[in-house]
């Protein structure tokens, strides 16, 4: 079984995905990871001199490829599952299991707008407020894809929750 990690920026993903690659011995891969040191730029410079048309391409083409290993573990991008039928295509195949890490709107302003310099989409954004007025927006945007997911996880706790929580869902 592959478990597929997404949500919005700064929900854990990561994090999360690692943490479970340790525990279930299944590999891990981030897809931003991957597409950086494919690139050979980050995902900033990507958005920046290629744009977010291209991004969105070579993202939907790498994760199909991930889609096809098995006995995995791979966190998206926070926007990967609404774009280019990325959602169905990691809905149809029946050996992954979608997890949405779902986060308050408050709580992602606030971890976005202390780590903005690296983020394209909210680097602009001057004031905690505008930020956590954004995400907001953004969500509610992202939402009916996220909602998808086949599972949905409080990741509003410590670290070790959300994992036993993943992990008494999984079982």
């Amino acid at each position: 079984m592959n478990i597929i990690l997404l949500g919005y920026m700064t929900s854990g993903k990561s994090l999360i995905g690692e943490k479970l690659s340790g525990i279930l011995k299944k590999s891990f891969q981030d897809l931003d990871d991957y597409i950086e040191n494919k690139e050979g730029l980050s995902i900033s410079d990507i958005f920046k001199t290629k744009g977010e048309i291209y991004f969105r391409k070579i993202e939907a083409k790498h994760l199909e490829t991930f889609l096809q290993q098995k006995d995995m573990i791979l966190s998206l991008g926070g926007g990967t599952p609404c774009y280019g039928g990325n959602m169905a295509l990691i809905k149809q195949q029946p050996n992954n299991k979608s997890i949405y890490l779902n986060v308050s709107v408050a709580e992602l302003g606030n971890r976005l707008f202390l780590n903005k310099a690296n983020r394209p989409l909210v680097a602009h954004l001057k004031t905690q407020e505008e930020t956590t007025e954004f995400v907001g927006k953004h969500i509610f945007e992202r939402l009916n894809f996220y909602n998808q997911a086949d599972l949905s996880i409080n990741a509003n706790k410590s670290l070790d929750d959300i994992i036993e929580d993943i992990l008494l869902k999984l079982i």
